[in-house]
C-alpha cells in the first residue's frame, strides 16, 4: 500500500455552538499523488483543506502528515515547524505589497534566516521553474504584475522550503480563462517533476480531471465520491454525474 502524505481519520468540525461542517471524514492521499477536492459553496472543502496546516483544529478525529499528528501540535514551534513543510497557495495570492518578487518568493527562507546569497540562488531557480524572468522583475512589486504572474509567485513561494505536501485553494478562479488554461498546464509539468502530496481544492472538474490522479466530492461535510479521475466519466454516482452534465453543457454551448 502507498505510503500516507496526509491522512484524516474520522475527522469531524462543528463551530463553536454551530451545526456539522464536516462529518466523520476517513481518508488517506497517498505520497507524491494529487487529490481534487471538490463540492458546492459551503460544503467544507477550505475547512478540511486547513486542517492539514493546522488552521482549522478538527473537533473530533486527527489529521496527520506524513505521520505526525497535526491535531495534537499547540506550541507555536510546532506548529511553525508544520507549516515550513507545507507549502499553501490561495486564489489571493497572499503577496506583500511592500516586498518587491525577490523577497516575496523567497520569504520563508529569510524567516528560516538563510544567507542572502542562498535566497537569491533559491527565489532565482523557484521563479524560473514557474515560467518567469527573474531578472526582470525581481526588483518589482505585486500591484505591477499580472494576475496570472502574481499566482506564479505565490505557487513559487509556496515551494521555496521545498515543501512535501502542497495545499492549493483555488488558485487559479479569479483568472481569465486563456491565462487559467496556461497555469493549469505549467502546474501539471511542475508537478509531474517534483512529485509533492498536492490537496486541490476547485469548482471545476475539467481542471479536477486534468491535474489529478483521484477525485473527491464533498456535500453537506461528507466525501460522497471518491475515484480516481480516469473512472470519472463512467462513475454513475449521482454527484458525479451532475458535475459531468456541467462539462456537457459548457461544451454544447
Amino acid at each position: 500500500m502507498p505510503t500516507a502524505g496526509v491522512e484524516f481519520a474520522k475527522v469531524s468540525y462543528s463551530p463553536e455552538g454551530g451545526h456539522l461542517v464536516l462529518r466523520d471524514i476517513s481518508l488517506a492521499l497517498a505520497a507524491g499523488t494529487t487529490t481534487a477536492l471538490l463540492g458546492r459553496s459551503g460544503s467544507g472543502k477550505t475547512t478540511l483543506l486547513r486542517m492539514v496546516n493546522g488552521l482549522v483544529q478538527p473537533t473530533a478525529g486527527e489529521v496527520r502528515v506524513e505521520g505526525h499528528v497535526v491535531t495534537s501540535m499547540r506550541a507555536p514551534k510546532d506548529l511553525v515547524r508544520l507549516r515550513r513543510d507545507i507549502g499553501y497557495v490561495i486564489q489571493e495570492t497572499g503577496l506583500f505589497p511592500h516586498m518587491t518578487i525577490e523577497r516575496n518568493t523567497a520569504l520563508a527562507l529569510e524567516l528560516a534566516e538563510k544567507p542572502h546569497s542562498e535566497r537569491e540562488s533559491r527565489a532565482r531557480e523557484l521563479i524560473g521553474w514557474v515560467g518567469l524572468d527573474f531578472d526582470g522583475l525581481r526588483n518589482r512589486f505585486p500591484w505591477q504584475l499580472s494576475g496570472g504572474q502574481k499566482q506564479r509567485v505565490g505557487l513559487a513561494r509556496a515551494l521555496a522550503l521545498d515543501p512535501s505536501v502542497l495545499l492549493m485553494d483555488e488558485p487559479f478562479g479569479a483568472l481569465d480563462p486563456l491565462t487559467r488554461s496556461e497555469m493549469q498546464t505549467m502546474l501539471k509539468k511542475l508537478l509531474q517533476r517534483l512529485s509533492k502530496t498536492v490537496l486541490l481544492v476547485t469548482h471545476d472538474l475539467e481542471e479536477a480531471l486534468y491535474l489529478a490522479d483521484r477525485v473527491l466530492i464533498l456535500a453537506e461535510g461528507q466525501v460522497v465520491a471518491d475515484l480516481p479521475s480516469a473512472e470519472v466519466s463512467r462513475s454513475a454516482n449521482p454527484h458525479v454525474r451532475d458535475y459531468l452534465s456541467v462539462v456537457r453543457h459548457k461544451s454544447e454551448r
